[in-house]
């Protein structure tokens, strides 16, 4: 233990091993669907000669990857962080870069990708325009992502749903109904009678349990056939499978600049560069505000090696073949059960490790069991929005439309390249330009080009 206690400092911040374990268990059971949604989301395309890739390949390619990467989170960076496959720039992939090359190609693209920003992290320059932005929005990034993962919960539990005649609306109908919707409000109200009255492992439990709960619904009503959502819970025929390797390695790095063209392919490493970039960069500033780890001018410690493993983890989900890998929002639910160091992410690397053994159990746990914990967590950051100065309208305006857009946009990286936008836009137009660091100009420079890059390909394809 004492070991334990000098490598991951737990002493230093806060925190016990039990913590760090529930913690670490904590936000595996909140990011475990990816095991499951990665490959769906992958083999339900196909790249420009028609191939596609097989479930069974992608999903031990998506555990490996995850696992691999999170454990060089929690021995180098030592931070609550778990890391697999992003949402988003899996879409990114599979339907703006395979259709225009073949597999190997566009995985050469991520494995590219990972690379420039282990570049960015090495010379400095990813922590420089980390610690350009400034500090209020940082608060504003931490609240924006609150509120997206609650969505996220809320929409993977049916509670939230897309309406006829509004955006959202409540349930696929317009009213709650049906049982994986009640096995999410069961969950969710347990766990706030938990989390309220400070029962250990109140997140915990309350995904376990509601689990349970799910698998004898499950079992004994009768339930619409794809309600539950990716994983549908019932007790597995079996608990172990063998792992299936056969996507490892199978990379073309520069093959897709000959096959779709320099112009197509670097518009694709462009999206997933930036992409992954701020939505990283969102993640881990908003979780390290939550966890208490960030100091008084916001700065994240061991941000360097932080960022520099968020790029080697991309390089790593191109070199299997399970698609871009970076920071998961949902560590926030490990940091709500008490994680503070990377002694965490050791304990959710494992988790991910096994499950190339035991993929049948990835399959219990279903989004309304572990939804709830996105709700509460979420909820737990909108605490962070008592820092943000609201009375200057100068910090508020771009605050604003940081958190906002995260969640009615469903993308990190919209909300933050909207805020600083119009923070540089707002210093600007009153002349305190000394206000506005260099690199900012350059960051607004590049999200206006990412919002606008859909028109330049427009021009050109």
């Amino acid at each position: 233990m004492a070991v334990l206690d000098r490598f991951f400092e737990l002493s230093g911040r806060g925190t016990t091993v039990g913590r760090e374990m529930r913690g670490g268990i904590t936000t595996f059971m909140a990011m475990a669907y990816i095991i499951l949604l990665n490959p769906i989301i992958l083999a339900g395309a196909q790249d420009v000669t028609g191939a596609k890739l097989t479930i069974s390949q992608l999903t031990t390619s998506t555990a490996l990857a995850a696992a691999i990467s999170t454990l060089l989170m929690a021995v180098i960076g030592n931070a609550p962080l778990a890391l697999a496959a992003g949402l988003g720039l899996n879409a990114v992939v599979a339907y703006q870069a395979a259709p225009f090359m073949t597999w190997a190609q566009a995985m050469g693209l991520v494995v590219l990708e990972g690379l420039v920003i282990i570049v960015l992290a090495v010379t400095g320059l990813r922590t420089l325009i980390m610690n350009a932005i400034p500090l209020a929005l940082k608060h504003a990034i931490s609240v924006g992502i609150g509120l997206f993962i609650a969505l996220i919960g809320l929409v993977d539990a049916g509670f939230v749903a897309r309406g006829t005649g509004t955006p959202v609306q409540l349930g696929a109908t317009g009213r709650l109904s049906g049982w994986p919707v009640s096995v999410f409000c069961f969950g969710l109200l347990l766990m706030i009678v938990l989390f309220v009255r400070r029962t250990p492992a109140a997140i915990l439990i309350s995904i376990a349990v509601t689990a349970v709960v799910a698998v004898l619904v499950n079992s004994l009503a009768t339930v619409e056939p794809g309600a539950w959502g990716v994983v549908t819970p019932r007790v597995p025929e079996s608990l172990v499978s063998a792992p299936d390797f056969g996507l490892v390695g199978e990379v073309d790095l520069f093959g897709g600049f000959a096959r779709a063209g320099v112009l197509t392919a670097t518009v694709v490493l462009f999206t997933l560069v930036l992409s992954g970039f701020f939505d990283a960069m969102g993640t881990i500033i908003g979780v390290s505000d939550e966890a208490g780890l960030v100091d008084e001018r916001g700065r994240v410690p061991r941000l360097g090696r932080i960022l520099t493993v968020d790029g080697v983890a991309g390089m790593v989900g191109g070199a299997v073949s399970s698609s871009a890998n970076t920071v998961f929002v949902e560590s926030a639910a490990g940091v709500g059960e008490g994680a503070r160091t990377g002694l965490a992410s050791l304990f959710t690397g494992a988790l991910l490790g096994l499950t190339l053994l035991f993929t049948p159990l990835a399959a219990v746990v279903p989004a309304a069991a572990a939804a709830p914990a996105l709700v509460l967590v979420g909820a737990l950051m909108m605490m962070q929005s008592r820092n943000v100065p609201w009375q200057d309208l100068e910090l508020a305006v771009p605050a604003f439309l940081t958190i906002a857009l995260m969640p009615f946009t469903y993308s990190i990286t919209n909300g933050v390249g909207a805020g600083v936008i119009v923070y540089t836009l707002i210093k600007a137009a009153r002349g305190k330009f000394s206000e506005i660091p260099w690199l900012l100009w350059v960051v607004s420079l590049l999200f206006l080009a990412y919002f606008g890059i859909g028109a330049v390909e427009g021009l050109f394809v």
